[in-house]
């Protein structure tokens, strides 16, 4: 990836808690009716997330509204983003829950726990902690890169416009 994509795709990043399929989260979305703008949120079932790192990364909510099942695809680092609350986790063994499309009522039940303010801190500190290790492996990339511009630099071949060695 060039640098300077790469610089701009960091600056870009915002603090999102560790989302994993499963969890019941709350998603606050902006949304623009005409002039106006207000924030709805979207609480729901993330079925997957889905690209890995970096600004690409999204997650697949499911809610179900009046026996309608609702589906929203987030991009997680989009400016539309306001925050992300994990209000419950739940226990799962795959990666991707399409199954729960078929089910409903009991049977769309999963093992969960709710989420206390003690578990936020430490997510919190862990986003924390992520951003600022992302920063100074970005700020070791730029000396490395400027070390390596000085020595190539001082590596030059001399111009011919000296004189070359007797031979």
């Amino acid at each position: 990836m060039h640098p300077l994509i790469r610089e701009i795709t960091r600056s870009q990043l915002k603090k999102v808690p560790e989302l994993k399929p499963g969890f019941t989260v709350r998603v606050h979305q902006k949304i623009k009716e005409g002039e106006k703008e207000r924030v709805q949120v979207f609480e729901g079932v993330v079925l997957k997330v889905s690209h890995g790192e970096g600004t690409q990364r999204t997650a697949t909510v499911r809610k179900v509204v009046e026996g309608i099942g609702v589906e929203k695809v987030f991009p997680l680092h989009s400016p539309n983003i306001v925050k992300i609350d994990v209000t419950k986790k739940g226990e799962v063994r795959r990666a991707k829950l399409y199954y729960m499309r078929k089910r409903f009522g009991k049977s769309a039940r999963m093992v969960e726990h709710h989420v206390t303010d003690e578990e936020r801190a430490v997510e919190q500190a862990r986003m924390d902690a992520y951003i600022e290790e992302a920063v100074k492996a970005e700020e070791e990339r730029k000396k490395a890169e400027e070390a390596a511009e000085a020595a190539k630099v001082k590596t030059e071949i001399p111009e011919a416009s000296e004189t070359p060695p007797a031979a």
